[in-house]
């Protein structure tokens, strides 16, 4: 476990005053992993808010937050209620958070959701890509003023975005968003959606890290979430795999050191400065499994503001 790693540098968020972490996602599953390392490493020097759907597992968490705190540091905790399939919501519940925070150190985005075929939401978005892609560009988008301002006070400014990093496909750029056709590819791109959204954030914002990882097999509830009945009924074989599974602590410790030790080289992993692929133990992922092109690149970003009805950045 990359505990010992991950403490080594989390410890450096906590010479701030108060750093603030965003974690979308935050209320389960790995989310949830990654913000009580954040807090356990930090010490209750930091600002969490947890965004999500479900304000009572909210709660529990943060009262567990609490209690791993103790009352030696200033810890603070916040809960923000949005569904993120809906790229409205996110904007309303981004301005939210940027009218108390307007400066944020570190934003994790995993909000996950599950399915074999296209659900549209009411804004006309396939629901498995707007909360993987679309929603997570959107919170980037909204809360980029903020993380400027800690890249301004020479203070972290890191977004990770944790989805498929080394996993991706081919895309087509005639079919973005998968409204023609629709496939189990959906997810392959969708990896390479995420690692071209960091690289154009990167390539817009110099000092900002953008980095999108790959958990692993995670031990989580996102099977029980699914719109699939297959699979759903497919979580009861979980526990056999728990020899090749990492609990969402593991994995949340993985992720925060890769982030760190990965992000300190400066040199990004596929060639864009400022931007990583970071694997399941940390690892630093380079280009395998990459695809991909600039002009791929710059028509992924024009759909998509036009996809979330967004002015360019």
């Amino acid at each position: 476990m990359a505990s010992l790693a991950a403490s080594m540098n989390l410890a450096s968020a906590a010479k701030y005053s108060k750093p603030v972490a965003v974690f979308v996602g935050g209320t389960s599953g790995i989310g949830q992993g990654m913000a009580e390392a954040f807090n356990r490493h930090t010490k209750g020097n930091a600002h969490i808010v947890l965004v999500g759907r479900n304000r009572d597992a909210a709660e529990t968490i943060i009262s567990k937050m609490k209690s791993a705190a103790g009352e030696s540091g200033t810890a603070s905790y916040e809960f923000v209620s949005c569904d993120v399939s809906l790229i409205s919501n996110v904007k309303r519940s981004a301005a939210e958070i940027f009218s108390r925070h307007p400066k944020i150190n570190f934003l994790v985005l995993s909000s996950g959701f599950m399915s074999t075929t296209r659900s549209e939401t009411e804004e006309g978005i396939d629901r498995k890509l707007a909360v993987q892609y679309y929603g997570r560009w959107s919170f980037i988008h909204e809360l980029l003023p903020a993380l400027r301002s800690a890249k301004e006070a020479s203070e972290d400014a890191k977004v990770m975005s944790v989805y498929s990093a080394g996993h991706g496909g081919d895309i087509d750029v005639t079919d973005l968003g998968f409204k023609k056709s629709y496939s189990p590819s959906v997810a392959a791109s969708g990896s390479t959606y995420n690692d071209l959204m960091c690289e154009e954030y990167a390539q817009r914002n110099p000092g900002i890290v953008f980095a999108h990882s790959y958990p692993g097999n995670v031990r989580t509830n996102l099977l029980k979430a699914s719109d699939s009945v297959l699979l759903r009924a497919s979580n009861i074989f979980l526990p056999l795999l728990y020899p090749i599974t990492v609990s969402q602590d593991e994995c949340g410790e993985y992720l925060w050191s890769g982030l760190y030790r990965i992000a300190a080289s400066g040199a990004g992993s596929a060639g864009v400065r400022g931007a990583y692929r970071i694997g399941s133990k940390g690892e630093d992922l380079g280009k395998m499994k990459y695809f991909g092109t600039p002009e791929q690149r710059k028509a992924l970003w024009e759909h998509t503001i036009k996809e979330t009805r967004t002015a360019d950045a």
